[in-house]
């Protein structure tokens, strides 16, 4: 559904009545198309203590960016990239003001912040509490931002990943990811040999892909080059065939929740494939009620979808060899598992409950041959569901986040294609937001 406030506002007569009135006035996101250039200007490239060394530049530039290190008056930037890695102690946080206050004045609309710094420990109590200060400037700064900017995190423990972070963050793909912090480990992650199809010569499997999110899913992985096999009930099967039919993929009626879909899925892999590099775990369902109200049915059918249906095919692939080495799983949470949200204990338990699946898996993904397990958790995404909720009420969610408008189902896909790529290896564990920096029910 369109959005109708957000086209007002970008018109020469809307724009002007919106500013007249102090009306919210969301851009036009920059989202990624391919052969598009990285950014929308160069790089202005800082760090502290110290100045970043020569192989970040090398990395921005491999990347397409142009990289200036220097501030030059009356330029417009594309991205600022902060190489906060070497920060041992608060007071080398003042480089942050230093680098910025003049600096953001001069970023482009859609332009992206990106500070690279590193974790807490736990090996020293005055770095540490340096390190964790980046992620509340972030969020701030995030916060700042105007037309369609963002700010995020890396926080890098090791460079495998790095290449594919960067690109990901700078470019449109990230369009609707704001204030999150992502942290990279060790990992096999080697480049692709084409970065606009890195999903080459790969097989996915989406479920839930006949429409919404799962559909976009399914499209940007077979856009980047993926071999698609689209999931879904056979009552979707229309709707499952003209996806499949779209992006040149395939077709696989498969109920989740039935007590023999993950040795049903497996035989399908086993028949039609040389082996699954990758996994979305997309299907789900609502039934809200307020708990005092909700009945057994209600509770049981979101638990056995949402979360016991992707424990059980898990474990069936970890122990099966159609699970490819350095295969990728994603599973779709939601901001309602991070934060809750009235009338949805059941769907806010399943979400969280993918959470803790995520990160308690990923160490025998890992152990199989060098897999990932992450989840996106989407924030307030335009889709059919969200259509029908009521206008007050649906005009009010969109405008509740640092970009003042919601996302598309092409931003989670956006999201999810990158860590289901085999350059996010150093990624694992770990949750995601693609909210435009909100979060439902906080």
């Amino acid at each position: 559904m369109s959005d109708r406030y957000l086209s007002l506002v970008n018109s020469p007569v809307g724009s002007s009545i919106a500013s007249r009135v102090g009306l919210p006035r969301p851009v036009v996101l920059r989202r990624y198309t391919p052969g598009d250039p990285l950014l929308p200007g160069p790089a202005l490239l800082g760090g502290a203590p110290a100045s970043p060394g020569p192989s970040l530049r090398a990395l921005l530039e491999r990347a397409g960016a142009s990289v200036v290190t220097s501030p030059q008056e009356g330029a417009r930037y594309g991205a600022l990239v902060f190489d906060a890695r070497a920060v041992a102690a608060p007071s080398d946080l003042a480089a942050f003001p230093s680098f910025f206050s003049g600096t953001l004045r001069q970023l482009a609309p859609c332009g992206r912040v990106l500070v690279l710094g590193r974790a807490a420990d736990g090996a020293d109590v005055t770095v540490d509490a340096a390190r964790q200060a980046l992620d509340g400037i972030v969020r701030s700064l995030a916060k700042e931002l105007k037309n369609g900017a963002t700010a995020n995190l890396l926080l890098v423990q090791d460079e495998a990943s790095l290449a594919s972070a960067v690109r990901f963050f700078l470019s449109g793909r990230s369009a609707y990811v704001d204030g999150q912090p992502v942290r990279l480990d060790a990992g096999t992650a080697p480049d692709p040999a084409d970065w606009d199809r890195p999903l080459a010569g790969r097989t996915a499997l989406v479920t839930g892909a006949a429409r919404g999110i799962g559909r976009a899913i399914a499209e940007v992985l077979a856009r980047d080059g993926a071999q698609v096999i689209v999931a879904d009930l056979a009552a979707a099967g229309d709707a499952l065939a003209t996806v499949a039919n779209a992006i040149g993929g395939t077709t696989l009626h498969l109920d989740v929740a039935a007590p023999d879909a993950p040795e049903k899925l497996i035989a399908h892999l086993r028949t039609h494939t040389a082996g699954l590099d990758i996994l979305i775990h997309n299907a789900g369902i609502t039934r809200d009620r307020l708990l005092a109200n909700m009945s057994p049915e209600q509770w049981s059918s979101v638990l056995a979808v949402n979360l016991e249906s992707q424990l059980r095919i898990d474990g069936a692939l970890l122990g099966s060899p159609v699970l490819n080495e350095r295969a990728r799983v994603v599973c779709l949470s939601s901001t309602t598992g991070l934060s809750g949200n009235r009338g949805q204990t059941n769907y806010g338990a399943t979400k969280a409950g993918v959470i803790g699946m995520v990160r308690a898996s990923a160490a025998l993904f890992a152990a199989h041959g060098d897999g990932t397990i992450n989840a996106v958790a989407p924030g307030f995404i335009d889709t059919e569901m969200t259509a029908r909720m009521p206008f007050a009420t649906r005009e009010v969610a969109r405008r509740l986040s640092s970009l003042q408008q919601a996302g598309l189902p092409v931003d989670v896909a956006e999201a999810v294609a990158w860590l289901a790529s085999p350059g996010a290896g150093g990624v694992n564990g770990q949750v995601l937001r693609v909210c435009g920096q909100n979060l439902v029910g906080a």
